[in-house]
């Protein structure tokens, strides 16, 4: 297993993945960024909400060969394996939310290191004439229903123009003209999204620097959302925790913000003031945006912000990173941040672990509990009413006991289905703000929702009651060393 203090960079980890036999997938075969690359990787090990056929904990997948970008190669799916991620981050598959929420508690803040940087190996500058955005970014086209090429793994970072904190966040940007890109920031609620808010107040742009291809921690650390990471707290600083040192920054060129050092691509722009009517698909028109992770193509939304490009700098033979929306990969970046998020804040003698479970990323997590006395009746739902709060945009918490393994779906419908009675083991809480992504809370659906984004938050209680605990006790076998017989 590599030592957690390895892996730097996104190329780090690809060396990394190159060691291990079924983690890394290398095609020299031509690919269009248009659908097609996706639609290779949907079946090569998406997972996720993907439509079937596709492979669950599938390998990683490098194209040599992009078709329109000579000089570029794209990676997908180094996100799209909960093992994979595992030993990039160095540890247990299982141990992941409690190493992450270990990492959010001891912040290493980022530094800014001057004079030449790997993403600024090659330079091209917005006034130069052959300037344009579709051929310097081999962005993808998801589906063919998609508004256009979608940057889905940049990593934004910009200042809040009040306190001059800074912040890291991943949002959706599509590319709209040589030199703007659309960006969706939900209205209330990331920290990028209050920072050009406050900027259009102030009437001014908000510099920004997008930075693609990245070490891995930083994908996945930098979704940590409210109240586990308040504005102001940059997320870059757990990332550095987790690498046991400073992420390195570095002054952009054309903007008065810095991008991170390593990284293979950097969009250096900024927010227009005022400019939070951008239609997202009024080039294509087609209605739809991109596929988000529960898995459907959502609308087209007609309150993206532009974001002017001032510049692109890249590595020499820069690697575009992406992933499909639906997919594994973006299970892995929300749920993991859930999952510590609420380790954070819970009782861990009671609670053991967590899992934000692969079919519903953000809206469903499974809680390990263990009761030892008769007063920790109750206790566990206490614990779901507490995962609630510390990621808002959760929907559904099922809870199982010790014996249960909650990484394993047959084993958590098995408790479902000896350990739970609905009229009993069910709790609704409705009427409360959850995902606007998820279809189903909208007034449109059923007249108890009042605006788009309200839900029914529900617990599923399939814990055995504490007084029953000796009836429920699963039939225990012989423990043997089975290499005996296998290698006999």
């Amino acid at each position: 297993m590599n030592n957690r203090t390895d892996i730097l960079s996104l190329r780090d980890a690809l060396e990394a993945l190159r060691t291990l036999p079924g983690q890394l997938i290398e095609t020299n075969v031509e690919v269009d960024p248009s659908a097609e690359l996706s639609g290779v990787y949907r079946k090569v090990g998406a997972g996720g909400t993907v439509m079937r056929p596709t492979t669950v904990d599938g390998p990683a997948m490098l194209f040599h060969n992009v078709k329109g970008h000579p000089d570029a190669a794209c990676v997908i799916g180094v996100l799209a394996s909960r093992q994979r991620v595992a030993i990039l981050f160095g540890c247990k598959k299982e141990e992941l939310g409690h190493l992450v929420q270990s990492c959010a508690a001891n912040p290493i803040e980022p530094v800014v290191v001057e004079g030449e940087a790997p993403c600024q190996e090659v330079v091209c500058k917005a006034t130069d004439p052959d300037f344009d955005l579709f051929k310097l970014i081999p962005a993808p086209t998801n589906t063919p229903k998609d508004a256009g090429p979608y940057i889905t793994m940049g990593m934004c970072y910009a200042t809040h123009p009040d306190t001059g904190l800074s912040d890291v966040t991943i949002h959706r940007m599509c590319i709209q003209s040589k030199d703007e890109l659309s960006i969706f920031l939900q209205p209330g609620s990331r920290h990028i999204g209050a920072m050009a808010e406050r900027a259009t107040e102030l009437g001014q742009p908000l510099p920004i620097s997008v930075s693609i291809g990245v070490d891995p921690a930083i994908n996945v650390l930098s979704c940590f959302e409210p109240p586990t990471t308040p504005l102001g707290f940059n997320e870059l600083s757990i990332a550095g925790a987790l690498r046991q040192r400073p992420v390195e920054l570095c002054p952009c060129l054309t903007q008065k913000e810095n991008a991170i050092r390593n990284a293979e691509y950097v969009i250096e722009g900024y927010i227009v003031p005022g400019s939070n009517n951008t239609v997202e698909d009024r080039n294509s028109h087609t209605g739809f945006a991109m596929p988000e992770f529960p898995g459907y193509n959502g609308p087209a939304s007609h309150v993206c912000w532009l974001l002017k490009v001032t510049a692109v700098t890249h590595r020499k033979n820069p690697i575009m990173q992406t992933c499909i929306g639906p997919s594994e990969e973006h299970v892995n970046m929300a749920g993991i941040p859930t999952e510590a998020s609420i380790l954070g804040i819970i009782d861990k003698a009671k609670v053991l672990n967590c899992y934000s479970h692969r079919s519903g990323g953000k809206y469903m997590v499974i809680l390990q509990c263990k009761k030892t006395v008769h007063t920790d009746e109750g206790k566990q739902r206490q614990a779901a009413l507490l995962a609630f709060s510390a990621f808002p945009e959760l929907k559904h918490v099922i809870l199982v006991d010790e014996d249960v393994d909650i990484f394993d779906t047959n084993d958590v419908l098995w408790a479902m289905n000896t350990r739970f009675q609905g009229d009993r083991d069910i709790v609704t809480i409705p009427g409360v703000r959850c995902h606007p992504l998820d279809p189903s809370s909208d007034p449109a659906y059923t007249s108890s929702i009042t605006d788009v984004g309200i839900s029914t938050k529900t617990i599923f209680d399939c814990t055995v009651p504490f007084h029953m605990k000796d009836r429920f006790r699963r039939a225990e076998f012989l423990d043997v060393d089975l290499e005996k017989w296998l290698n006999g």
